[in-house]
């Protein structure tokens, strides 16, 4: 069958509802036209130049990314520019750019979702519940268990291995049992009150303010840093495998795959001689 951008936006609605976004946010076809024949889709967590080379390359028409393309209204677009070479060259090459923001990170198996089950917690309730959340389990961030308390040495052995890095940043002293641990992928400062208020041990998230490591610190509280790429990564692979579904069910003979050249913005430089 024909496969149409609004077809992809009809199947990510239906399991990350983009009503879900954020008020702020900018969410749902970014660029493009919803009518136009798909031939396949790559996924990647930022719109990046990188990116669309790898989708030119690739013979990829449509592009769904979790940070959204165009956050802020433009008020120019200058085309010397990365922002602006990104947008001619999707244009030119009539490349649709679909963002899955906020709705991705609120949705039932969503982006906190991915990042609480690959530390092993069971009993994922949402961190600070959606307005529907009566009859689903959709909001911001997740608060699980452990089926048993683990030492501070195994949960950072945890941690690392989910998000793929060799390091954290920890405010706070870890806790000698932990159990009951919160979580949100991507920049999560705002809910470390919320973490602690709703027992957890240790808060794992991104982009944690210097103010809210020493108000930390102050409250005898965890929280662990696991940069913003690292904590939202592992939920691309869950972006792929809903449309991919959604495609087997739906009999797209399209191609759907995870981009191969995103990297960890940040690197690590220890003890280096210049």
């Amino acid at each position: 069958m024909t496969v149409r951008v609004k077809d992809i936006l009809n199947s990510l609605n239906t399991e990350a509802p983009f009503d879900l976004a954020e008020p702020w946010d900018n969410v749902g076809l970014l660029i493009g036209n919803p009518e136009q024949e798909v031939t396949a889709i790559l996924t990647g967590l930022d719109p990046t130049n990188t990116l669309i080379d790898e989708a030119i390359a690739k013979g990829v028409n449509t592009v769904v990314t979790h940070h959204p393309v165009i956050f802020k209204p433009l008020s120019t677009i200058n085309t010397g520019d990365p922002a602006g070479r990104l947008l001619e060259k999707a244009l030119s090459n009539h490349i649709s750019i679909i963002g899955c923001h906020t709705n991705f990170d609120s949705a039932t198996e969503g982006v906190s979702d991915v990042l609480a089950a690959s530390l092993g917690l069971e009993n994922i309730t949402p961190l600070l519940p959606g307005p529907d959340a009566t009859s689903s389990k959709t909001g911001l961030g997740r608060i699980g268990t452990f089926p048993s308390p683990v030492t501070p040495t195994i949960f950072i052995a945890a941690v690392l291995k989910a998000l793929d890095i060799k390091s954290v940043q920890v405010a706070g002293n870890l806790p000698e049992n932990i159990q009951t641990v919160a979580v949100c992928g991507g920049s999560g400062s705002d809910l470390a009150q919320k973490a602690m208020d709703t027992g957890a041990d240790v808060y794992l998230s991104a982009e944690i303010k210097h103010s809210t490591a020493i108000w930390a610190n102050e409250n005898n509280f965890c929280i662990i840093d696991g940069t913003h790429y690292a904590t939202e990564k592992p939920a691309i692979t869950l972006l792929v495998n809903i449309l991919r579904k959604a495609g087997a069910k739906k009999s797209w003979n399209i191609n759907i795959t995870q981009t191969e050249t995103e990297r960890h913005p940040f690197v690590l430089i220890d003890n280096i001689k210049f």
